[in-house]
């Protein structure tokens, strides 16, 4: 028995081997200690769908993305109380189809700053600026060839000139060396008004403030002798505020320094019930203002999309002097109507050789003829009877 016993032992230390090697069990610590390769597995067909899916919305975002920015147009149109944004908006309503065409009216510093916005700013394509920018630029070495570089599509709606005044200053000479607010830097009043008074050969001390700041220090003192507003009548300031005795609007008359770049224009009693008598008129001028564009090759897409704008502003203009619901200003307008000393985007032009024939008048009498239709509609005696008027103020006017 004890040989058997010992045999069996023997064979058992002979197999352990063996056995351990197929039977080791996954927690052995001699296992644990040796790496494992994973076995390759199968790519599963839902991952393959998602990849897919993937690709397919990057693909379906590139063309939205295409769709909106090709046939969509940057507008710089001015600040959220000024007349120019309410003009854009109004403008982008009638444009709008879709992806075909779009514009964004865009919230900028001032109607000054729009023509840097226009030359340099990234997304702009078009921009409503006033006519005697050029006045500015044609001084400025910085930016050189304005008058190149960019071109108009149409004139917009005349900002009339309103210089008001305190009870003792009589006549603009008497301005001169007095405090004279233009409202805050980058408005329309505090671009073109020094401008203007410039023109006319009468040195103010030009004031930047808030015209409503200006205005309370008016009515109580003598610390500012005037403000200046240059915008589309009528005004809430005047219409709005009962104004003292004596407190007034001063005649601009449209001298030969100023028709260059303004046309001629009034305010009456129907504007100001409250400041102008009734039947009594306030000759004054107006600063044209216009939606310009830069002037890109005619290969540049820019170029194409601003061509394309002109199309639908061609096709759908009368429903902005049409149609309920949009300013009264639009029925003066006229698309043909040209603006002094600038030339028109050649699209535009194109499109009106075709519709007036090559006799189109571009001459400035003809643009001030053009204006007086516009303020005095169908009364060729009252039109004639306005520009004697201008012209006799002009001609009794010493020289300054």
């Amino acid at each position: 028995m004890r040989v058997l016993g010992f045999a069996v032992a023997f064979v058992a230390l002979l197999l352990a081997p063996a056995l351990l090697a197929h039977e080791a069990p996954a927690t052995s610590p001699l296992l644990a200690l040796t790496p494992r390769v994973a076995e390759p597995q199968a790519v599963p067909a839902q991952s393959a769908n998602l990849r897919r899916q993937r690709a397919a919305r990057f693909e379906r975002d590139d063309t939205i993305k295409h769709k909106l920015n090709s046939w969509t147009i940057g507008l710089a149109a001015g600040q959220l109380e000024g007349a120019p944004l309410r003009f854009a908006t109004e403008l982008a309503r009638v444009i709008d189809d879709g992806d075909n065409m779009r514009v964004l009216p865009i919230v900028t510093r001032g109607i000054f700053d729009n023509i840097y916005d226009l030359l340099y700013l990234r997304g702009i394509d078009a921009a409503i600026v006033y006519g005697d920018i050029l006045d500015h630029f044609n001084k400025d070495p910085r930016i050189s060839g304005l008058e190149r570089r960019v071109n108009y599509i149409m004139p917009l709606f005349p900002s009339e000139l309103h210089v008001f005044v305190r009870p003792e200053i009589k006549r603009l000479e008497d301005l001169a060396g007095k405090r004279v607010n233009f409202n805050t830097k980058g408005t329309a009043a505090a671009y073109s008004g020094p401008i203007i008074f410039e023109r006319l050969g009468i040195s103010v001390d030009a004031q930047f403030v808030p015209h409503p700041v200006a205005m309370a220090e008016m009515a109580n003192s003598d610390k500012y002798a005037a403000v200046v507003f240059v915008s589309s009548k009528p005004l809430d300031p005047f219409v709005k505020r009962k104004w003292p005795e004596g407190y007034k609007f001063l005649p601009v008359p449209l001298t030969k320094t100023l028709e260059e770049y303004y046309l001629p224009a009034q305010l009456d009693a129907v504007d100001y019930p409250s400041l102008i008598p009734e039947g009594q008129k306030i000759h004054t001028i107006a600063v044209p203002s216009l939606l310009a564009v830069f002037n890109w090759p005619q290969d540049h897409d820019r170029y194409k999309r601003m061509a394309r704008f002109v199309d639908y502003l061609f096709d759908r203009f009368s429903k902005l002097q049409t149609d309920p619901g949009y300013h009264p200003k639009w029925q003066e307008l006229n698309l043909a109507a040209t603006v002094p000393g600038w030339q028109r985007f050649a699209p535009m032009q194109a499109k009106l050789m075709k519709l007036v024939g090559a006799g189109a008048v571009t001459d400035k009498t003809a643009e001030r003829g053009e204006h007086l239709e516009r303020i005095l509609p169908g009364d060729k005696a009252g039109q004639d009877r306005l520009l004697h008027e201008f012209l006799a103020e002009h001609t009794s006017r010493p020289s300054p």
